[in-house]
């Protein structure tokens, strides 16, 4: 059963965010994790030793593998952040300081 017949609920009219430099759809409501799941990006951030990559973990905003720099601001959890229509979203690495 398709949950959406369910509920009746409709998603709003998509919009479109750039996530390293490319154009993804996205929908009103969506986090910016879900909106780069639903674009099949499942990993965004690097650790800082090691370079390993990252995406959702817990998806409650209690851990911090998520993070991403929104429109020149690092260090935002893309499970709690709502996507907004025209966000700059890039990946991360470590702590998304220049200093790393």
């Amino acid at each position: 059963m398709n949950p959406m017949k369910l509920t009746r609920a409709r998603p709003g009219e998509a919009f479109t965010v750039t996530f390293d430099g490319r154009p993804l759809p996205a929908l009103p409501g969506q986090t910016i994790a879900a909106a780069l799941w639903s674009a099949g990006v499942t990993a965004w951030r690097s650790t800082r030793g090691t370079g390993a990559p990252r995406g959702v973990f817990c998806g409650i905003g209690v851990c911090f593998d998520c993070l991403v720099t929104v429109d020149g601001r690092p260090n935002r959890r893309a499970c709690l952040v709502p996507v907004r229509p025209g966000q700059l979203i890039r990946s991360q690495e470590g702590t998304g300081h220049d200093d790393d």
